[in-house]
């Protein structure tokens, strides 16, 4: 899928080629599952469902980036942005993702909580795609480290 774009960003710096392992692929999916169920629960607050919704599809991103061996290098947008060449994700998902990320930021470093409710239920949508996309992937192999 989009090899060459991936080299071609490893090659600027934002990303690096790393062996992937079974073991980091399989925590990561099982921990963004158990986010992205808990994101769903309509009796906790919004702000605490878009973290746990966001969390979710950061960490089913990264898994998908890590089983096609490469990491980040400290940019948590980029692992979104690499989505259409690593699960060939559809531009629409990827751009929730990325209002998501920018949301995020604003929360985090701003202080800012209000949470667009549109913008919480794409995401959870988005993010139950592509844990339905990463659930396809073969695993790295158990041989991994």
């Amino acid at each position: 899928m989009g090899k060459q774009e991936l080299d071609n960003l490893v090659k600027i710096g934002s990303l690096k080629a790393e062996p992937p392992t079974r073991k980091e692929f399989d925590a990561m999916v099982a921990s963004a599952r158990v986010s992205l169920a808990d994101a769903q629960n309509e009796s906790i607050g919004t702000d605490s469902q878009f973290t746990l919704a966001y969390g979710a599809a950061h960490r089913l991103a990264l898994a998908a980036l890590r089983q096609h061996g490469y990491r980040s290098n400290n940019r948590r947008d980029i692992v979104f942005q690499t989505l259409a060449h690593t699960l060939g994700t559809n531009n629409a998902d990827v751009q929730t993702f990325l209002k998501a990320h920018n949301e995020r930021n604003l929360a985090e470093y701003e202080g800012r909580l209000e949470i667009d409710a549109k913008l919480l239920a794409d995401l959870i949508s988005a993010t139950k795609r592509l844990e339905g996309a990463v659930r396809k992937l073969t695993p790295p192999s158990a041989n991994s480290a």
